[in-house]
Order: structure tokens, then sequence, then C-alpha cells
């Protein structure tokens, strides 16, 4: 049986330089450490992310999930007046293991009132160098970006289309899927590479299909998503929306989600229905992100494996 860490004690250093960094890029813009809990009486509906759960106890009445990302809880924070909020907390989702990923994780989330995603991009931005040191920036728009890399519009091309620019690059064998299968394919396999040398790349614009828990708007006669990532060198490490804020809309997104379920046989989950009492009491207008502190420290520390990163990966636990 092997005991011993998976990472150096100089890359725990590492980390803690790195937290402290985290801490105080806060403490300078006064914004408040939060924590919540990591056991939910709710699961995420989003079928792309699956919970783990805990088991009934002497004082647990029925299961838990264990939180994929504090956002829930943190929105109602928001809603009950926190003003700006922060929390460097552990996040679980099942099925996620590699060189990327452990179904352990710690994730840095924050919430701005009052910034929508493109003042936030700035502010993320500014907090990767302040970790990392000086990179270049570049923004892209998801349609443009698509366009420029593979001669294809995302949001208008048909499933067909997307099929065949997969296939004519990319040995897929008999998968098949939805549209935005076919799109997360060609992002992950095609556009995220063109990336890797370019320093900090925000992609934002998604389609309105992958809005999540984010705003939609329109335009240039398209909805998308008023949503963002970050690439680091090739490395998707950042997550952020501007926040959808509406009850009713949140409510009907949730239950398209375990339909979706439904259809590809998963487990349907309960609804938060505090995260919606929160959204119809009043959350104000606000962005938020979601940021693998994992990775950041990757590529603090110069590593191409998560397991390099962690005290104890998930099979020496």
């Amino acid at each position: 049986m092997n005991w011993q860490p998976s990472a150096t004690l100089a890359a725990l250093r590492a980390r803690a330089e790195l937290l402290a960094r985290i801490r105080g890029f806060f403490a300078g813009r006064n914004v408040l450490e939060v924590e919540t809990p990591l056991l939910c009486s709710s699961g995420v509906t989003d079928p792309a992310i699956e919970a783990l759960m805990v088991d009934r106890g002497d004082s647990l009445p029925a299961p838990r999930y264990l939180q994929t990302s504090p956002e829930y809880a943190m929105k109602r924070l928001l809603a009950a007046g926190s003003g700006p909020i922060y929390q460097l907390a552990k996040a679980f989702r099942d099925g996620e293991a590699g060189s990327r990923h452990n179904p352990e994780f710690s994730l840095l989330e924050w919430y701005r009132p009052g910034l929508d995603h493109h003042q936030l991009m700035a502010e993320v931005a500014a907090l990767v160098i302040h970790c990392l040191g000086p990179r270049p920036v570049e923004y892209h728009a998801y349609r443009e970006l698509f366009s420029a890399e593979l001669g294809l519009d995302p949001l208008t091309a048909s499933l067909d289309q997307l099929q065949q620019r997969a296939r004519a690059s990319l040995d897929v064998g008999a998968l098949s899927g939805d549209r935005d299968m076919w799109l997360d394919l060609l992002m992950s396999h095609l556009v995220e590479p063109a990336l890797a040398d370019r320093g900090l790349c925000f992609v934002y614009d998604y389609p309105a299909s992958q809005a999540a828990l984010s705003r939609v708007e329109e335009k240039d006669g398209q909805l998308v998503a008023q949503r963002f990532e970050l690439y680091v060198d090739g490395l998707e490490i950042a997550n952020g929306y501007c926040e959808l804020t509406d009850a009713g809309e949140q409510r009907r997104r949730f239950l398209a989600d375990n339909e979706r379920r439904r259809r590809r046989g998963q487990p349907q989950r309960p609804l938060d229905e505090r995260l919606l009492a929160a959204l119809a009491a009043g959350m104000p207008a606000c962005s938020g992100v979601a940021l693998g502190v994992d990775r950041l420290l990757m590529l603090a520390d110069g590593q191409t494996d998560i397991r390099q990163v962690l005290a104890f990966d998930w099979q020496r636990c």
C-alpha cells in the first residue's frame, strides 16, 4: 500500500503560497470570504455533472449530495444582502478522474454585484496575473473563434455540418449526440489546442443552449449566453456567468435539465427550492465565476498532472 503523498513538499508549499496570494487579492478589494456547507439536500440538475452522495446516518434523515460547487448557497447569501463574496471550497464530482480531474478538488468561486461578465473577466485576468505573473490576455467571442479556427458558424451550423466537420479531423467512430455534444467535441479537440501558446484567452458569448445559470441576450440575430470560460496556456481553468436572477426561468431550466436526464437514463435530481426562493426574494444583478485552484497551481508550479499538486489524489485516500 502506497501511503506517500502524491505531491512533493515543494508543491504543498506552493499551494499554501497560492492560497495566501488569492486571499490577499480579495482582501485588497474588500471582498468577503465566506464558507458554506459541503452537504446539500439537492444535487445539480445539469446532465453533464454527477454529484457524489452521502447515505443516511444517525443525523441524516435522508441522503445528502456533496456539493459540486458552492454556487447555490452563495447565491442565497447574495440574496440575503452579503455584497461581494468569495469562497475557497472543496467540490466533488463523480466520474471525473485523470490528468486534469480528481473527484475531489479545490474551487475558488466569487460573485460581484453590479458587474457584468465583461467587467468580471477583467478581474479574473487581474487575479490570474497576480498569481502567475504577467501574461498576454486575449478576448474572443465563441462564434468568431469557431469561424477563425474551423471555418464554421457554431450558432447556425446544422447537426449534420457539425458532425461532418468533426469526422473530417477526428476519429469519432460511431459516436452520436446532439448539437451541444458535437460543439463541445470540436471545442475540446480542435479549438482548445489552438489556444495553447496565447497566454490568457477568454471565450465568451456561448450558444444559448449552453447558458446553464447565465442570462441570455440577442446578438446579431442569434441568442447567446452571457457566459465565459478562461483558458491559460490552453488549459481551461474558469467558467463565469452574468447570473440569471429570474426564479421562474431558473425553475424552467432545472426542469428541462431533468427531462434531458430522463431521456438519457440518468437519475433526476430534486430542485433546490431554497435557491429558487432566494431568487424570487430578489438576488442582486451580478456576475460570478468558478476557478479551479488545482489547475491554477499546476500552471504556477509547471506541472502537467493534477496528482502532482494534490497531497493525496483519489487513489491514495
